[in-house]
């Protein structure tokens, strides 16, 4: 007996087989799946009090993000653009402008922002910027995480210390506080943060290390001490993502990082590193030989800046996913643009549209996601004894008509409002595109809510205007370019 029995769906598998069932149904019990099969078959052999029609729709695996921020919804459209006054905004919020009520909201709309996009699971690094995390205290990370609970997706979360020097200056205008924090103040909460969350919920929180990148321009411009110190800190911050078991992730790594992060003993297959822009030829076969995974993000600036090898990667054997590197001015959360994105960018890359086909795509946001998060046995794929996160998308829509190969109308044509029904972990937790769990409009008042709290803290309203490089000029001004 199951639980839910979904029915007379297109049901994208991605199993071993990428097995496609045109009349296929997918039977859970609990939190797993219990049978993938033709609807004939799967319906006589479990039937259940729950039948969800997905006749029109695609049934996929949950989608996978490998790489976003959290704190950055509340603050993507400061500065229009300008990446010195964005960097400014990250360091403010996250340091000394932001409460527990902040992390909370920005939380749940960007859990929910996922939701309704059919992303079930996603890593997200508890800050951004230059890696400015919000880790002075566990009370922020509590907060987001009881924010994604509330709103019932999956959620990688990253902590780890900020850069050196340290100590740095942070504060709770909320609270009044304020005060220096060192390194091993930032362990401190990390640990609380492992063992208050870690697995928690049924495994839909997980927590994971980060440590900030060292790349080229770090070696030459810390100071002797501070270049030591970086290193020493990476290498306890990696020790405990061993010791705990945890996945360890890097943001930022472009041409020589991967090389130093290889000589400091980083890399691994736990082993998660951000963009990868630029590497060398000597730094995939490192990628390839250490089995460390890599998430590209092709909608980021970064990508604009440098490519990542992703094609000659994969050619090495190295896993590799998309992220979508959201929320940010410039890109939101939505999966299905950053699939695009990326076999675009790559096919014009070689002057070749054969590249990157639309089957390998979406395995980069399904099986090959959940490979680098090091989840595969759990997630990726609608195999039986997996846990039950399934996506119905709905294909009577104008621009995913007319009714033939589904899989290809799915990867080239959909986005995520084409997202009808999400279940997670066995739970239906968006139906006909309402959320479940939350109140959509209760949710988007917070967000605003603490917004505006927040720009009044920092003085920061002057960011959301429009610059004089937005009209009627072909390139905005040098200051864009920074």
């Amino acid at each position: 007996m199951a639980d839910i029995l979904i029915v007379n769906g297109v049901v994208v598998t991605v199993d071993p087989e990428r097995r496609v069932i045109e009349d296929g149904a997918v039977a859970i019990a609990g939190d797993r799946i219990a049978a993938v099969g033709p609807t004939a078959e799967v319906a006589a052999a479990h039937p259940a009090p729950r039948v969800i029609d997905a006749r029109g729709k695609a049934v996929l695996p949950g989608l996978i993000d490998g790489h976003a921020h959290a704190g950055h919804g509340l603050i993507k459209t400061l500065g229009g653009g300008r990446g010195d006054l964005w960097y400014q905004a990250c360091e403010t919020a996250y340091t000394v402008a932001s409460t527990e009520a902040f992390w909370r909201a920005e939380a749940e709309l960007a859990a929910l922002e996922r939701l309704t996009f059919g992303v079930t699971t996603g890593v997200s690094l508890l800050g951004g910027g230059d890696t400015i995390l919000r880790t002075d205290d566990p009370a922020y990370g509590d907060a987001h995480c009881a924010g994604v609970v509330a709103v019932g997706t999956r959620s990688v979360v990253a902590v780890g210390p900020t850069r050196p020097p340290h100590p740095r200056r942070y504060a709770d205008p909320e609270r009044g506080t304020e005060r220096l924090v060192g390194f091993e103040d930032q362990m401190t909460t990390c640990r609380r943060l492992i063992d208050r969350w870690h697995g928690s919920h049924g495994n839909r929180i997980r927590i994971a290390l980060i440590t900030p990148t060292l790349r080229d321009e770090h070696v030459s411009g810390l100071g002797a001490a501070d270049l030591d110190a970086a290193r020493a800190q990476a290498r306890e911050v990696r020790a405990l993502s061993r010791d705990r078991g945890l996945l360890f992730t890097q943001d930022g790594h472009t041409t020589g990082s991967v090389k130093i992060a290889h000589e400091l003993g980083l890399l691994g297959p736990d082993a998660l590193l951000s963009h990868a822009t630029g590497l060398t030829d000597e730094e995939i076969a490192i990628c390839a030989e250490t089995d460390t995974r890599i998430v590209s993000n092709p909608s980021a600036v970064a990508a604009i800046m440098a490519r990542c090898p992703v094609t000659e990667l994969l050619e090495a054997g190295v896993t590799v996913c998309f992220g979508s590197d959201a929320t940010a001015p410039d890109r939101s959360g939505d999966l299905f643009r950053h699939v695009q994105q990326g076999m675009h960018y790559h096919r014009t890359f070689h002057r070749d549209p054969s590249w990157l086909p639309p089957g390998k795509a979406l395995e980069m946001v399904t099986i090959d996601a959940a490979r680098a998060l090091g989840l595969e046995a759990e997630i990726g794929s609608l195999e039986p004894g997996k846990k039950a996160d399934v996506v119905l998308l709905d294909l009577r829509r104008p621009h995913l008509y007319p009714a033939n190969m589904p899989v290809f109308r799915v990867v080239y044509f959909a986005n995520g409002n084409d997202v009808h029904t999400v279940i997670v972990d066995g739970e239906v937790v968006l139906e006909a595109r309402r959320p479940i769990r939350v109140d959509t409009d209760s949710v988007l008042d917070a967000a605003q809510r603490e917004t505006e709290l927040m720009l009044d803290r920092t003085g920061f309203r002057a960011l959301l205007e429009t610059s004089d490089g937005f009209w009627r000029t072909v390139r905005a001004g040098p200051e864009f370019r920074e």
